[in-house]
């Protein structure tokens, strides 16, 4: 499907008062998930935050699109903000849930869930967002006070990552298949 279409109907989505509800329910979910569902894991010595806040973004994706997917990236990482600040508000990672919406939505929006599909939705994300982005962000918030340069911070994201690989695919693989099958006993199609 053409990416114009893709928003086309992700905007569509937002019209649709059931979709709506569960909208805000995915973004109500990657809020507390955000703000509870937190592990840090020593890993080479490094701190890696294991949190499972990208499951509604993705679910939003594989359901809604883009644009919902958008919103509750974005939406989130406000919301939590607005909660439980930690700091003062950074927007460079609102703009990557946002992005991470985009992706997630872009890959698995009125597409059947496979292996291959989740894969290349992850790997872009992890890619372009939570790995050269995250790092630039940390880079730009902390450089200044930790002194560590951009590469230093790019090798923490990629040991980050690489060991939440398996588990966050597998996941987000078994949450889609889900939901597709919830989908298709209400009737809904692809």
């Amino acid at each position: 499907m053409v990416p114009v279409n893709i928003l086309k109907n992700s905007a569509k989505e937002l019209k649709n008062l059931q979709s709506l509800v569960l909208i805000a329910m995915l973004l109500a979910l990657r809020v507390v998930l955000g703000m509870f569902a937190n592990t840090t894991l020593p890993v080479f010595g490094n701190a890696v935050k294991i949190s499972g806040s990208f499951l509604p973004i993705a679910i939003a994706g594989a359901m809604f699109g883009p644009l919902p997917a958008l919103l509750i990236g974005a939406l989130g990482d406000i919301i939590s903000f607005l909660i439980v600040p930690t700091g003062a508000y950074f927007p460079g990672f609102t703009i990557s849930g946002a992005l991470t919406g985009l992706i997630y939505g872009f890959a698995l929006y009125k597409n059947q869930i496979t292996i291959p599909r989740v894969v290349i939705a992850w790997v872009v994300n992890t890619l372009v967002v939570e790995t050269f982005l995250a790092a630039y962000w940390l880079y730009l918030l902390y450089s200044a006070s930790v002194g560590k340069s951009y590469n230093a911070w790019l090798l923490s994201r990629v040991i980050s990552q690489a060991v939440k690989c398996v588990p966050e695919i597998m996941i987000i693989f078994g949450a889609g298949k889900l939901i597709c099958a919830a989908e298709k006993s209400l009737g809904r199609k692809y």
